[in-house]
């Protein structure tokens, strides 16, 4: 996908919380928004494949970042930062599902 350099730019889709991303290279890819959370004081997106299976699903943890204009790019934490953001979406989910 991106290495830690990459800023993606957003474009909405209202169909199926899709979410485009196109890289600094024009490359244009679709990704099923899952979440939004905060992490230490910080905004964080987790998206998936939308075209994945249950089993198989890898989700992406970016951050929200703004760029001099003012509008959201996305970036790749570090891996310690996105760990835990997986670890605090994980434990998110669990809560949604006790409640049901």
């Amino acid at each position: 996908m991106a290495d830690d350099t990459n800023n993606l730019i957003p474009q909405d889709n209202e169909e199926d919380n899709l979410v485009e991303l196109i890289d600094e290279n024009g490359e244009h890819t679709f990704f099923e928004h899952l979440a939004t959370l905060e992490y230490e004081g910080e905004s964080y997106i987790a998206l998936c494949d939308p075209e994945a299976e249950d089993d198989g699903i890898e989700i992406f943890i970016l951050k929200i970042d703004q760029d001099e204009d003012g509008n959201d790019v996305y970036n790749v934490p570090d891996d310690d930062v996105a760990d835990a953001v997986f670890e605090k979406l994980v434990q998110m989910s669990e809560e949604l599902d006790q409640e049901d």
